[in-house]
């Protein structure tokens, strides 16, 4: 069943080469987006909030995002802050997000988004490594800065969203009371090349880094939205993510407001409900859906999948990691839709991906996205040839994608792993099939050698979670004395299983049928839970990390 196919269908290959980027000199995501939709349709809906509740809602228009933006922006400078003030924001899902990061880009602030989730140690990290000079949160919220205030010799303005605290400006109530017109003369120009907003990665390894972008990165979104995800102006698109994620730009704003579409976001409070994420989809007529693969392996063993109306949602998609086989027929065969999985990175924008542009190849990558050259390079920046494995690299010349970072703010030894010559390095890996999809391997350092073969966890993981008894599987490499490696999974049983030394070896017979035997796991353990990312990511590192303990103290016993 296909619904509504958008207008953004076209001749993948023709456009792909066709297509050149066109980047001004001096562009702002405020000025030059939001307030032209404002100008040309004040009442068109921007964003629809949604309480925790899952039924109440508050609506903004593209006008009413224009207007409070200003007032912020006209606030903050009273209050001290200019342009290039580095600005950490700490805000859940709700209006004053939006009101924040467009009021700051607007001024030439660089907003830096962080997870609610964040507690002192991260907050404190993320200020001091920034020379961040504020913050802006929610009462809430507000008790884990005053932790480590003390600590911090850049912060010099502490803004609060809601309520009242002694020491913060309560930007609500000043919002209020301030003038909705600005005009850009009031403010300092920006060029599309000076920095803009700064990311900070999940920290799957060490620390998170500072992921600069420019004011140019907005524009990268186009790829993202107008290939990948179909977007158009009659949309409304729910994307399932943090505001502290790279992926709520990726999906609620920057590539959504630069095709004037609507978006959603949900305000959830407590543990993730299946069943009100169902539900909301239907209530508020969403049309465009994106999730990671963590909340549709928890949507598809939700009884209301197979109950829900999905009559006006018409495109469905997921990012963050490669989907599993069982995900995609699951999900099929309820909504009637096939997920379009693509591919980027807190660095980039979407560079690869599937599309309706062209047959959909479930389980790959897809191609590259419009405006980006994607190869498969080898360790000397050479291409490989076709179904060989290689690093997945973007080129810089003859245009650098806009949506590409700037860099690694104050990591030039990162800066130097993943720049080399005229590529961008992603740390991924994959090959090409001779029709030019691309399909997914792993990370670079995720890429497990046993018995002289090279074997991605993430295969194995998918052929596992296709077992009924597996919820969800992370597999590392463990040393063993005849084989040097062999494969160790770490699995969630579903609902109503239980761990046995039978279903270990039923699992692992699962998987020797399924693929090659040399990619079954040797050893099993049964987990409640596996580390991740605040983005919900697997992090293979850690359990490696637990393993090499394990193997120390039992060396040392």
């Amino acid at each position: 069943m296909t619904r509504g196919i958008g207008p953004n269908v076209v001749d993948y290959e023709k456009m792909y080469k066709e297509f050149r980027w066109d980047v001004p000199k001096e562009f702002n995501f405020a000025w030059d987006v939001v307030d032209k939709w404002a100008e040309k349709d004040p009442e068109k809906v921007a964003l629809v909030s949604v309480a925790p509740d899952g039924r109440s809602a508050q609506t903004h228009t593209y006008g009413d995002l224009s207007v409070l933006s200003k007032r912020f922006a006209r606030a903050a400078d009273r209050f001290g802050l200019k342009k290039g003030d580095k600005v950490l924001v700490m805000l859940p899902r709700i209006p004053g997000f939006y009101i924040t990061m467009i009021g700051l880009i607007r001024m030439g602030a660089i907003p830096m988004p962080t997870p609610t989730l964040s507690m002192a140690k991260d907050i404190h990290y993320r200020l001091t490594q920034s020379e961040g000079v504020a913050i802006v949160t929610t009462d809430e919220f507000a008790s884990r800065l005053e932790e480590i205030e003390h600590d911090l010799p850049h912060l010099r303005l502490k803004i609060l969203m809601d309520g009242s605290r002694e020491g913060w400006e309560p930007m609500h109530m000043h919002i209020g009371k301030e003038m909705g017109k600005l005009e850009r003369s009031e403010v300092a120009p920006t060029r599309s090349d000076e920095e803009m907003l700064i990311f900070f990665t999940s920290g799957t390894e060490g620390y998170p880094k500072m992921v600069l972008h420019t004011h140019s990165y907005p524009l990268g979104h186009y790829a993202t939205s107008f290939m990948i995800q179909d977007v158009h102006s009659s949309d409304l698109m729910w994307a399932i993510a943090d505001t502290g994620w790279a992926k709520a730009s990726w999906g609620k704003l920057f590539g959504q407001f630069l095709l004037g579409a609507s978006v959603l976001q949900h305000n959830q409070k407590g543990k993730f409900d299946a069943k009100q994420v169902l539900d909301i989809i239907d209530r508020f007529n969403v049309t465009v859906f994106c999730a990671p693969p963590t909340v549709y392996r928890m949507l598809i063993l939700e009884p209301a999948l197979k109950t829900t109306n999905y009559s006006r949602l018409r495109h469905s998609l997921s990012a963050g990691e490669p989907l599993n086989p069982e995900i995609i027929k699951e999900w099929k065969d309820a909504t009637g839709l096939d997920l379009y999985d693509f591919y980027g990175q807190t660095e980039t924008t979407a560079i690869v991906g599937n599309c309706r542009a062209f047959p959909i190849r479930q389980g790959s990558m897809g191609k590259p996205t419009l405006g980006h050259i994607v190869k498969l390079i080898d360790d000397d920046g050479k291409e490989v040839a076709v179904g060989e494995e290689g690093n997945i690299a973007v080129k810089m010349t003859p245009l650098r994608p806009p949506g590409l970072m700037k860099e690694y703010w104050k990591r030039p030894e990162a800066n130097q792993k993943c720049f080399l010559g005229e590529w961008y390095l992603t740390g991924d890996r994959a090959y090409k099939d001779k029709d030019g999809y691309f399909w997914f391997v792993g990370r670079a350092d995720d890429v497990i050698k046993s018995s002289g073969y090279r074997i991605s966890p993430f295969e194995v993981e998918s052929v596992l979670v296709e077992h009924d008894a597996v919820a969800e599987a992370a597999v590392i490499g463990v040393p063993d004395e005849v084989r040097g490696v062999v494969l160790k999974a770490f699995i969630i049983l579903a609902p109503g299983s239980k761990p046995s030394d039978q279903l270990a070896k039923d699992i692992q017979d699962h998987v020797k049928r399924t693929t090659a035997p040399y990619k079954y796991p040797r050893v099993i353990e049964f987990v409640e839970s596996l580390p991740k990312t605040i983005s919900g990511k697997i992090q293979r590192k850690i359990l490696r990390k637990m393993e090499a303990e394990k193997l120390s103290v039992s060396t040392r016993s």
